[in-house]
């Protein structure tokens, strides 16, 4: 049985792992399609843009990796094992956090930039 659910969370372990890489890969992806658009077109708010829709993808795949390694240790619990996802879990937590909170700065930088752009549209003389 204990044979059969380490089994079980292998396979489980792998398809996180997979979406993870998923994730990373059309974001990856979304990424460039959006930044060939933003060259044909430079304004500072497209990049900001890339680097938010990106970072997304990102953050979503750190979670996903994190939820993989816990179903690891979750089987195998040794003092090894948890020493690793210990480190592995610190690491990934404070990327997850820095990376969250740049996206949150950027987001609100695109924003303010959207706004100003907005206020000079409805000052222009030529209107």
């Amino acid at each position: 049985m204990e044979e059969n659910i380490a089994s079980l969370v292998g396979w489980l372990r792998l398809a996180i792992e997979s979406v993870s890489i998923v994730l990373v890969s059309v974001g990856a992806a979304i990424a460039v399609f959006l930044l060939v658009r933003a060259l044909l077109t430079p304004q500072i708010v497209s990049f900001n843009k890339v680097r938010l829709t990106f970072g997304r993808a990102l953050v979503l795949a750190l979670e996903f990796q994190l939820a993989a390694d816990i179903l690891g240790t979750a089987v195998s619990p040794s003092w090894d094992h948890l020493g690793k996802l210990g480190a592995i879990a610190v690491i990934r937590t404070f990327l997850n956090f820095f990376l969250t909170r740049e996206l949150k700065e950027e987001e609100q930088e695109l924003q303010a930039a959207t706004l100003r752009s907005q206020a000079q549209a409805g000052k222009d003389p030529g209107r």
